[in-house]
């Protein structure tokens, strides 16, 4: 046991003793808020430039009004100047676009013969805007054909907004479950990337001491598999290190950002909060968008999802981390890898598709909870799910499956690491994998 702390305290030692660990815990959080900024700031300046589209009506049916004028999108009646002039102009880089509405004889041909000229590929989003301003007249001139008053059918017009409870009595929202959803795929999608880049890590230090030699005079003194756990867990333990420490940078700048929008984070901590001090609470703040995020932000239980982020990214790492490290050993350098990848990379890949396919769309459907308890895709899948409810007893079996599976591979990979770890020379292939499995001595 003294060998094995050795080995954990070495691993981690060196792991957090790296420049490049040091400098990107602490300048990650920055880089992503900084990249989050430049997005933004980018897409602002990308809407800032107006675009100018003149329309030729030959129908007789629209007029300025019926194309609204929106921040990026000013339309120009242009019937009087004609479809040869107005093309002319728009291919001379005067105006975005040109569009050209034909005189038919019936709505149906006149909705499909209009036309749009442009000098490049319009948005996708400016199309979307003038198809809907030109599908409402012609269905609000279809109406009048009918016999139908327009504006009886606008004043019928009737918007909802449904109150979402479950039967603890707890309300939901629209927002909340964003939030969620955003929530788990983030919490997901992370615990893939540190599987690869702390699993490889793992890897690249066991090649490293294999072909330095090392090798042969570590296991002289420590049995390999206290050797491939001691890497894992010295890895998994500098992972959570950095995961602290982002977690402390985030609750920094939630606090911070409460006390701006004067929300008082313990209060909205407390679990128990009567319904009508939470009604009077979103009264009192809907006008402010930002503050109603984090108050939706602080109702959830972020105490019950650190704990199983932490279970399930220890559980992950150290099932993958294991194969990583026999693929260590069973190579001579990382070009050799390449065909050993393939098979662990799979589980991890198809377990981010499928938490964005079903879990968003349905977080308690079958395939949800079908690969949120298959021990090779859970870590990520249930992650996802957690947020929006999964009972203990999900929990419980999900937990105790990747423990024993867990387990099960350690104990497999040990097999193969203690065979391959001291092989040299030889390309391994899947036969003689499956020979180091079957190997006794």
């Amino acid at each position: 046991m003294s060998k094995l702390k050795l080995i954990i305290q070495r691993e981690f030692i060196a792991k957090v003793r790296n420049k490049s660990f040091i400098i990107m815990t602490f300048l990650s959080p920055l880089i992503l808020i900084g990249m989050g900024a430049l997005i933004y700031f980018l897409m602002q300046k990308n809407d800032e430039k107006v675009k100018e589209i003149v329309f030729v009506d030959n129908s007789g049916l629209f007029s300025k009004n019926d194309f609204e004028d929106t921040k990026t999108v000013h339309y120009l009646d242009y019937t009087d100047e004609g479809i040869a002039a107005t093309k002319k102009k728009v291919e001379a880089g005067n105006y975005y676009g040109a569009l050209i509405i034909p005189k038919q004889d019936s709505l149906e041909l006149l909705a499909k013969g209009i036309e749009f000229y442009s000098k490049d590929s319009p948005g996708m989003s400016v199309m979307n805007s003038i198809e809907n301003k030109i599908e409402k007249k012609l269905r609000n001139e279809k109406l009048n054909t009918f016999g139908i008053d327009i504006a009886k059918i606008n004043a019928s017009r009737i918007s909802s907004n449904i109150k979402m409870y479950n039967f603890s009595g707890e309300e939901s929202s629209k927002l909340i479950n964003g939030l969620k959803i955003g929530l788990g795929a983030i919490a997901g999608y992370l615990l893939m990337m540190f599987v690869i880049i702390y699993g490889s890590s793992v890897m690249r230090s066991v090649i490293e001491e294999k072909t330095s030699r090392i090798i042969e005079v570590i296991v002289s003194s420590v049995k390999p598999f206290q050797l491939m756990l001691g890497k894992i867990i010295g890895n998994a333990s500098a992972g959570l290190l950095q995961f602290l420490i982002w977690g402390i940078i985030l609750f920094t700048i939630i606090t911070i950002a409460s006390s701006i929008f004067g929300v008082d984070v313990v209060e909205m901590q407390t679990t128990n909060i009567p319904t009508e001090q939470m009604e009077m609470a979103k009264e009192m703040t809907s006008g402010d968008k930002g503050q109603q995020v984090i108050q939706e932000i602080l109702r959830l239980p972020i105490l019950k999802l650190f704990v199983l982020f932490i279970f399930y990214f220890l559980g992950g790492f150290m099932l993958y981390s294991s194969l990583f490290a026999a693929v260590g050993a069973a190579v001579d350098n990382e070009t050799d890898t390449q065909q050993f990848m393939l098979p662990i990379m799979l589980p991890l890949v198809l377990g981010v598709y499928v938490g964005f396919a079903t879990v968003i769309n349905d977080p308690h459907g079958s395939i949800a909870v079908l690969f949120s308890h298959i021990p090779l895709t859970s870590p990520i899948v249930m992650l996802m799910r957690v947020p929006f409810g999964v009972s203990w007893v999900e929990l419980a079996i999900s937990m105790l499956l990747l423990v024993i599976t867990f387990l099960f591979m350690v104990w497999l990979a040990a097999k193969i690491y203690r065979v391959g770890i001291l092989m040299y020379g030889k390309k391994a292939s899947y036969k003689d994998l499956y020979k180091w499995l079957k190997y006794k001595g």
